[in-house]
């Protein structure tokens, strides 16, 4: 069985993304969505600006490390007229539906109502249509199947309850990515002292392997000192039910220990968000927000994390330990 801290190695030119490299002024970068365009890394960047509000602006990169091209302006932002956006477009996820020859773009559109789900879809990455609000808040952490199952669009998502205190990821479904489904519940944050027992939430599009989906998500423990720690685990889920989940990791499998994920506007965050994979070299490469200051980049074998997945204990629907 491989180690489960040999699966992910940072890459040594981290922080592959940081504000100095804007081409205009701004707080931080962070939290990317991620896909490959024509041979190319694409990320879509959550970039902060300096009154603290975000969107979403594209890099490229024919490495998927280095030479990032930079687009002068966003691609996603929010509108003062539009209630839903007025504090701006935040932690974008990509999917590629290839029967559709479109990119679609789950993000969350924050205004004073709170964070919701939004959905946008390109061909380009240079225009978007908006196809609007798909969960209300308080929703977010969105991410859209590759597929459709039983004809239908899945979406990962994470409300909140402020009744209850939890926010664990659940999916809902759809024939046209407007009208939505009840939510199904999915993964629960786990009680007690585990990592992941404050929230979770997934992070990129689950990836389809013969196995399953592989699904990579984010636990938060608070920590002795009262602040939050962001951490990564995985979750198998089932085919043809992805609210099933097959198998999750007891452990995480990457936590902040370098300083540029320990030091920032928020401290001890990994927070994964985009997820590119090489069929011809069988590579991974995750991107993550470190510490909502800047854009790393961790590489894995898809053999050796499936080995370790597949290693974890098999699970019954919705398991949460006691």
């Amino acid at each position: 069985m491989v180690g489960v801290r040999e699966l992910f190695v940072r890459n040594s030119a981290n922080p592959i993304l940081t504000a100095a490299d804007w081409p205009y002024p701004i707080n931080a970068v962070f939290n990317p969505g991620a896909t490959l365009v024509d041979g190319e890394t694409v990320l879509l960047c959550r970039v902060e600006d300096r009154r603290g509000i975000s969107h979403l602006t594209v890099a490229r990169s024919k490495d998927g490390v280095t030479g990032w091209r930079i687009d002068p302006a966003p691609l996603l932002s929010g509108d003062d007229n539009d209630v839903a956006t007025k504090w701006g477009t935040e932690d974008a996820r990509i999917t590629r539906i290839d029967e559709m020859e479109s990119w679609f773009i789950a993000y969350t559109a924050y205004g004073p109502g709170g964070p919701a789900v939004a959905l946008a879809v390109t061909r380009d990455f240079r225009t978007v249509e908006h196809i609007g609000v798909a969960m209300p808040p308080e929703d977010k952490n969105a991410s859209l199947l590759p597929r459709h199952i039983d004809g239908l669009f899945v979406l990962f998502h994470r409300p909140s309850s402020h009744l209850s205190g939890r926010a664990d990821v659940w999916l809902s479904r759809s024939t046209d990515l407007r009208s939505w489904s009840a939510p199904e519940p999915v993964l629960s944050a786990r009680p007690g002292a585990w990592w992941d027992s404050i929230r979770v939430g997934m992070g990129p599009p689950p990836l389809e392997t013969e196995h399953g989906w592989l699904g990579i998500y984010h636990g938060v423990k608070a920590t002795a000192g009262g602040g939050p720690i962001y951490r990564v685990g995985l979750v198998l889920l089932d085919l043809e039910n992805p609210a099933r989940m097959l198998r999750r990791s007891d452990e995480w499998v990457i936590a902040p220990t370098a300083e540029y994920e320990r030091k920032g506007d928020l401290p001890n965050v990994i927070f994964p968000t985009g997820l590119v994979h090489d069929p011809v070299t069988d590579d991974l490469r995750l991107y993550y927000g470190a510490a909502d200051s800047s854009i790393a980049v961790a590489a894995a074998k898809l053999s050796d994390v499936m080995a370790y997945v597949l290693s974890c204990p098999a699970l019954d629907s919705h398991y949460v330990p006691t």
